[in-house]
This record gives structure tokens, C-alpha cells and sequence, in this order.
């Protein structure tokens, strides 16, 4: 199928990889391929990239495009556990990776999945279709507090609870089971003059989204993995979408860059700090104007970037 939904600040993510045309890369979220194609042009046969996803048919789909190259391998998986995928196939080292966080332009375009608040649709939501826990379940089982607590938190929606209370009390009359029913049910939760920024349903269902797949709270020690298993002077791309993602990995490379904590006055560092490499993005990089034009999705991505430290002897 063709994708509508171009890969985010391609341009940024590919020349951020500095990629080796015979290094090791993983596309840790595959989707439709969309960098991970452009990735395997710059490879020569003795390259490789690896491209992880937890959605089976993206993973399919995403052959499809890359059919063309032989040195692709398909894991399906997931990027939280890139550390024992990497060694269940025999790699310890790869020279750069790719972690484009959120929902991929394949889940976007396949509106049976629930993930568009477009349409009426089931309330899945999954990115592994493997898993147990789905929308449907989060709205119809969670307390509403907790309802509340997660859409505030993840979507950033000030009308959070009183869209918890208005699910909850539709739920008690019958089950809520398609993406339509949830629209109807935010959209009488929110006053009409305040639904002007966009669709109302679009922070929801990226609250309920996120946390279907757990998408936050394993982030950064997934940072921590990725910097674990670069080569020096590997790099990682990581493009956020959320503030509480882009808050986990800036944490992240702070931690991973270290800071000597010893006094100012002192002639050396006593403290034992351990620097793991360098923030090559001292501020993330946002997408340009004519790509935030074509491209809706890149208007609140933020691009980071790390490098690997150069072992010393």
C-alpha cells in the first residue's frame, strides 16, 4: 500500500546517523520504512540494518519497500528490549540507531486499527496485536480517576476529567466499543468554543494510545540500552512527540553525558564521573516550515541526538 504519511525530519535523522556504508543499523521503529529505506541506500553489501517493530503488518509492509535490499533484517519486537534482540542475533555493537517514538504512518493510515479518531472503528489501538490490553479495555475497566490522571498526564488535556466522568457514566448504560463513540463522548465534554485547536478528540486518543502500549514509563532506560549497545562513536536519533518522551530523553543523555560534581575550587575530579559520550543537539531540532506544511505530524516532533564516546586507552 502507499503511505500517506512522509517519515519525520528524514533529512535531519539520516546526516544526524553520519551512517558507514559497511556499519550496523537499526530502524528500532520500522513502520512504513519511510527512513529505513533511505538508511539501506547508503549501505553497501557488507552493511546491515535491522528493523525492529511490534506491529506484524507493518513489518510486512515495510518488506515490501525494501525488497529491493538484501542486507535487511526483520525483528519483530520491541525497541524497549533492543538489548536482547541485538544479542538473540548474535550482535553485541551496532554503529548507529533510529527511534521514531509514537504512532507510525502505517498505524495511522490503517484506520481499522482505532487509532484515528476519524471514522467508526473498533477501539484497539495496539501496536502489537499480540498483547492483551487494549483501548477498549482502558476505557471500559479503568477506574475514573485513573482515566482522568491518564489523559491529563499523556494528552495534556485540561478537559481530562470531566471526559473520564462522561465515559464512565456512558459505560454504566452500555459497553463503549468504537472510536466513534469515544469522539461523541469527548466532544459533549469539551464547550464548543474551546474545540477550535484542532480535532477534540486528538489528545485522548493519544493519551489512550500511549498508554495501551506503554509507551512512556520504559523510555529512558530504552535510552539507556540503545547508548549501551553503540560502537563508539555510534550515534542514536531518537524523534519525540510528546513532552513527557522528550522530557525522558533529554534525562536520558544528561545522565548518559555525566556531569563532575566535585567543587569548582578542586585542581581534578575526585568525584568519579563517567562520561559515556556527547548531546551532538544541545537544543532538539524541530521540523522546517515546508515539511510542517506537507507534513501535519512533524509539527510537534523534536529531534535529539547522541554520540558514543571514543574509547581510551
Amino acid at each position: 500500500m502507499e503511505f500517506k504519511h512522509k517519515p519525520v525530519m528524514l533529512k535531519q535523522c539520516i546526516e544526524g546517523l553520519k551512517i558507514k556504508p559497511d556499519g550496523i543499523y537499526v530502524d528500532g521503529t520500522l513502520g512504513g520504512a519511510g527512513h529505513s529505506i533511505e538508511i539501506a541506500k547508503k549501505l553497501s553489501k557488507s552493511g546491515m540494518l535491522i528493523g525492529i517493530d511490534r506491529d506484524t503488518e507493518a513489518i510486512e509492509a515495510a518488506k515490501n519497500k525494501l525488497d529491493q535490499f538484501s542486507n535487511v533484517k526483520y525483528i519483530h519486537g520491541n525497541h524497549d528490549d533492543i538489548k536482547n534482540i541485538l544479542k538473540e542475533i548474535g550482535i553485541d555493537k551496532v554503529d548507529g540507531i533510529l527511534l521514531d517514538l509514537g504512532v507510525s504512518s502505517y498505524q495511522l493510515d490503517e484506520k481499522n486499527r482505532g487509532f484515528s479518531y476519524l471514522g467508526e472503528n473498533t477501539l484497539d489501538m495496539r501496536m502489537d496485536k499480540n498483547q492483551d490490553l487494549t483501548a477498549k479495555d482502558v476505557i471500559n475497566t479503568y477506574e475514573e480517576k485513573t482515566l482522568a490522571q491518564i489523559i491529563y498526564e499523556y494528552g495534556e488535556e485540561k478537559f481530562s476529567r470531566q471526559i473520564a466522568r462522561n465515559i464512565c457514566l456512558e459505560r454504566k448504560e452500555h459497553p463503549i466499543e468504537t472510536t466513534k463513540q469515544l469522539v461523541d463522548i469527548i466532544e459533549k465534554s469539551i464547550p464548543k468554543s474551546k474545540q477550535k485547536d484542532g480535532h477534540p478528540a486528538k489528545r485522548t486518543f493519544q493519551a489512550i494510545r500511549i498508554e495501551v502500549n506503554n509507551e512512556i514509563k520504559p523510555l529512558y532506560h530504552t535510552i539507556e540500552e540503545c547508548i549501551d549497545v553503540l560502537e563508539e562513536r555510534g550515534r542514536l536519533c531518537v524523534i519525540t512527540f510528546h513532552s513527557l518522551e522528550d522530557r525522558a530523553v533529554k534525562k536520558a543523555f544528561i545522565a548518559a553525558k555525566g556531569k563532575c560534581t566535585c567543587p569548582a575550587d578542586l585542581p581534578y575530579c575526585v568525584c568519579g564521573a563517567k562520561s559515556l559520550g556527547k548531546i551532538i543537539t544541545q537544543k532538539p531540532i524541530t521540523a522546517e516550515k515546508e515539511e510542517i506544511q506537507e507534513n501535519s505530524r512533524s509539527k510537534s516532533a523534536k529531534l535529539r541526538i547522541f554520540e558514543k564516546a571514543k574509547l581510551t586507552m
